[in-house]
Formats: structure tokens, sequence, C-alpha cells
């Protein structure tokens, strides 16, 4: 009886977190347009990183987004995406950076310094944007689009978020009121490239966003980690490195997943697109993300294990899952309302 009696609380608690959880994903699914829960199931979604498999699947994998690769709506896959390449790059380039340092450990090469830099600051957000263009079910951009997304458009948003910083005063960035206006300019910038990008390429589907929208956040983060760390030193890369797995990438997928969401399929992307509700409301938590981010919050506890990271980290991948979930449901409705049509047709 006296077991039984010790186990509620933890039952309480238990059960608190998870209504907690429930009354997350629903608000920000009703944010996509449906008002349900979403369950998210990690164990599942990551199960094929554990499987073996061979060099075919990871080339079948690198070859889609062509005009014979391109599979038709009818084909697309609507089962619960569960990326696996992704691991293997992201193995592949932290066996990389560990040769790297142990050249620059062992035999004191300073040649290896600028190679670590790259390579530490490509292997967390490079590895997630493999992640999002598995997810990708429709298949429908390439690597080489891939690539040009994540360098150039890496680069635009640097390019940009300079142009809004010489507009826009914005302190040090600890502060809230500083950190809310340095969030606003780097978002805000990856933003208007991450559109410009969703229109060049005409993508019109809620994974087509979070691919552009993670590859751009990726060169974004790939190239300010690796100033940083020649400003810093390494112990820079090292912090900015596993921070990386909740920072600009995920940010800016959101928001790719936002614009998607906001405009009229087919159409170009438009200023009433961008007040649409659909999109303000990831776009200010994108926002507000990245400004909790840098703020120095005058609470002693979120300093522990850095909680408030880990905290944030939380929040920006629930919001993810929340849009894999409304991409799948997009594929699936597509798919159902082409199938009609040709029955009607028939």
């Amino acid at each position: 009886m006296a077991n039984k009696e010790s186990v509620k609380p933890f039952k309480r608690h238990f059960e608190y977190h998870n209504h907690l959880l429930d009354d997350a994903t629903k608000e920000m699914n009703e944010w996509t347009g449906e008002n349900k829960v979403v369950e998210i199931h990690l164990f599942q979604m990551f199960s094929e990183v554990f499987k073996t498999h061979d060099h075919d699947a990871a080339e079948a994998l690198f070859i889609v987004g062509t005009r014979e690769t391109t599979p038709s709506l009818e084909a697309v896959s609507v089962t619960p995406v569960k990326p696996w390449l992704f691991s293997r790059v992201f193995a592949l380039l932290g066996v990389s950076f560990f040769l790297l340092a142990m050249l620059f450990l062992v035999f004191r090469s300073n040649n290896a310094v600028p190679g670590m830099i790259f390579i530490g600051s490509l292997t967390v957000p490079f590895s997630l944007m493999m992640m999002f263009f598995e997810m990708n079910v429709f298949q429908n951009i390439s690597v080489y689009q891939l690539l040009t997304v994540f360098l150039v458009g890496g680069i635009l948003s640097l390019v940009a978020t300079m142009i809004l910083y010489s507009l826009i005063p914005s302190g040090n960035g600890v502060s809230l009121g500083s950190a809310v206006i340095i969030g606003f300019i780097e978002e805000t910038a990856k933003m208007l490239v991450i559109a410009s990008f969703i229109n060049r390429f005409h993508l019109n589907y809620i994974f087509n966003g979070l691919l552009v929208g993670a590859a751009i956040g990726a060169g974004f983060a790939v190239f300010e980690t690796a100033g940083y760390t020649g400003q810093y030193g390494l112990v820079t890369l090292l912090m900015r490195s596993w921070q990386a797995i909740g920072t600009h990438t995920i940010w800016s997928a959101i928001m790719g997943a936002a614009i998607i969401l906001a405009k009229d399929r087919h159409r170009p992307i438009t200023g009433s697109n961008m007040v649409a509700p659909k999109f303000l409301r990831f776009y200010i938590l994108a926002i507000g993300l990245h400004a909790a981010w840098d703020w120095n919050a005058p609470f002693a506890v979120l300093n522990i294990l850095y909680l408030q990271q880990w905290l944030l980290i939380a929040i920006g991948w629930l919001a993810i899952f929340v849009l894999i979930n409304a991409g799948l449901r997009e594929a699936r409705t597509l798919q159902g309302q082409r199938i009609l049509k040709k029955t009607q047709l028939g």
C-alpha cells in the first residue's frame, strides 16, 4: 500500500507534464489549421537510424529531385517520416573533425585549425539540413538545389542581416530589449531570403518550406560559428556546435514552413501573405526563441546545466514536430483530392 501511495505523486507529475505537452502541440497545431493534439513518437521517427542500410539506399536518396526522379503526387509516401541518412552524414563529419583534432593535438599542426573550424561549424547544421532533405516526402528538391540554397542563401542572409544592423540600433544583445531587436533583425533577414528562394523554385509544400528554411538557417549558422570561432577560439566552436541542434537551422525551418502555410498555393509570396496569422504566429515564435536564447535572463536556475538553452531547444523542436505533422496531413489531403478528381473524370 505504501508503495502505491509513493508512486502517486510521480504519476500526477507525469500526467501534468503530459497534459502540458498535449496543450502545447494542440495550440501550435491550431496555427496550422487543425484543432488536434499532435502525438510525438521520437523512437518511432528515428528508428531507422539504428538499422543497417546499404550504399544503394543512400545513393537513392541523393538522386531525388531531378525531372526523372521526382515522384508523382500519387507515389508520394504519406507514412510517418523516418530519416536515417543524416546520422551517417553526422558520423562522417564527426570522424573528420576528430581526425583533424588529433592532427592538431598530437602533431601540433596549426594547419589543421582552419579545417577544424570549418568541419566543426558544419557538422550539426549540415546534418540537420540533411534530415529535412530526407523528410521532404515530395522529393522535388535536388541536392544541387539544396547546396545552392545552403551556400548562397546562407551568405545572402548574412548580407541582409548586416544591412538591417546598419539601419536598426541593436545594442549588445544581453538585455531583453536588445535581444528582441537582434532576434527580429536576424530572423527577418533570413525570412526574406527564404521567401525569395521559395518564389524562385516555385515551391508549394510545407516540407519544401521546412527544407529551404533549414538550408538557409544552416548556412547562416555555419558561417556565423566559423566567424565567432576565428575571433574567440575553439571553445566557442565546441559550445556553438552542440547548441546548433536548436538554433538557426530550426528557427529558419519554422519560418519556411510558415511561409508555405500562409501563401496561396501555386502563387508567389506577396506582402499580404506575410501578415497572415498563419505566418505571423510562427514568425513571432522564431523571433521569441532567438531573443530568449540571446537574453541574459536574471534567473540563476536557468544557468544550471544550460537549462535555458535546453528549454528553448525543446520548444523549437516541438514546433518542428507539429509542422511535420502538418506536412504529412497536407500530402494526404492532396493525394485524396487528386484521386477524387481522377475518379470523377473517369
